[in-house]
């Protein structure tokens, strides 16, 4: 998820893995909850609110601009 943005190469590629893991972590939660298993699923969504935050930031609030052809 940081690579693509700290080499600027390929930098729309950063909020697309932010999201990917926003869907993996809610895939999580649902795993979680249908095994019963309540003490595991706040790291889930912390996780998922973190990578969403990101997703969001490089989508629309600070986007990274690609490196410029030398």
């Amino acid at each position: 998820m940081t690579l693509p943005a700290l080499t600027r190469i390929q930098p729309r590629l950063t909020p697309l893995a932010a999201l990917g893991l926003v869907l993996v972590m809610a895939g999580a939660v649902v795993w979680h909850l249908g095994r019963g298993e309540t003490a595991s699923i706040l790291m889930n969504v912390v996780l998922a609110v973190l990578a969403g935050f990101v997703a969001y930031g490089r989508w629309r609030l600070r986007p990274i601009s690609p490196r410029q052809a030398a």
